[in-house]
């Protein structure tokens, strides 16, 4: 597919909160990865150059070490990276990050349960990324149930809504239960949980309520699979394969324009360092795929 011209504009738009976001965005965790932080600050420009006005990051996104766990040199933050290619930002780009987890270089991982620790993460986020309030704010859970139940840390991050430090709020590795669990705290605008076209599809029910209830479902590893981390395996499946012939497209382009397919409220984060890899995420969002490829896919 040439991707000359093709622009985040072509895979349409949704309502996240009160600000309208083109449905093709940018994930920014892998960015962190490139020792040389000018290739990322470029590659950010370029995205929004594309039209991409949704971005996702968190505080936990940093290398070496982190989430990719690679790396070597001093700390490499995605948010401040964001804030060194975008500030000031355009009026019309929203940076989704979320809390719930926490890096140190010397403790690892950490998960933030009480109010304070959760306060303490949300500020980390203002300070790196440069701004005054968060435009959304992802409470990411863990595994397991936690040491302090989902609405009284759903309630901590309300309270800081209402004080203006976070304009809106959403649940990530959540389950459809616990959308019931803090209806009455405060509005979700948006659902970040695994699925892709061939991992994690028992998310299907979840994509059809949040449509149901007006919230976006934001898929994360929707090309790396069950890769997670790692990254998409070499050798793609062949459904998908087949499907990306018919149109003279690449796999991952097939597997980004299956993820807008599943609903109006499903938006795309894809995440790369790589320029040409941008350009041809962006243009996954003009792919239209036939009922007869939706259904081999399936």
């Amino acid at each position: 597919m040439p991707t000359d011209e093709i622009t985040a504009a072509a895979a349409g738009t949704w309502t996240l909160g009160d600000r309208t976001v083109r449905r093709m965005g940018f994930g920014s965790m892998r960015i962190t990865a490139d020792p040389d932080p000018a290739r990322a600050v470029a590659l950010l420009r370029r995205a929004v150059e594309l039209g991409v006005n949704h971005i996702d990051t968190a505080a936990f996104y940093v290398s070496p070490g982190g989430t990719l766990r690679v790396g070597t040199g001093p700390a490499r933050y995605a948010t401040e990276l964001i804030r060194a290619a975008l500030a000031p930002y355009p009026q019309d780009l929203v940076v989704t990050t979320k809390v719930g987890f926490g890096y140190d270089r010397e403790a690892g991982f950490t998960e933030a349960f009480t109010p304070a620790q959760l306060r303490a993460q949300v500020e980390e986020n203002l300070r790196r990324l440069g701004r005054d309030h968060l435009d959304v704010v992802n409470l990411r859970l863990g595994r397991g149930p936690g040491e302090v139940p989902l609405t009284e840390r759903f309630g901590a991050l309300a309270d800081l809504r209402a004080a203006g430090l976070i304009r809106h709020l959403g649940l990530s590795n959540v389950r459809p239960e616990q959308l019931d669990e803090v209806a009455g705290i405060a509005p979700v605008v948006c659902v970040q949980n695994n699925y892709g076209v061939d991992a994690y599809r028992e998310q299907d029910a979840v994509v059809r309520l949040c449509g149901e209830r007006g919230i976006a479902y934001v898929p994360f590893f929707a090309l790396a699979g069950t890769g997670r981390e790692k990254g998409a395996s070499a050798a793609q499946g062949e459904a998908v394969e087949a499907v990306a012939r018919a149109h003279g497209v690449t796999g991952h382009q097939v597997r980004l324009a299956w993820t807008l397919h599943q609903g109006a409220h499903v938006l795309a984060i894809p995440g790369t360092a790589d320029p040409q890899h941008l350009e041809q995420n962006i243009a996954a969002g003009a792919l239209r795929l036939t009922p007869e490829d939706l259904t081999r896919l399936h």
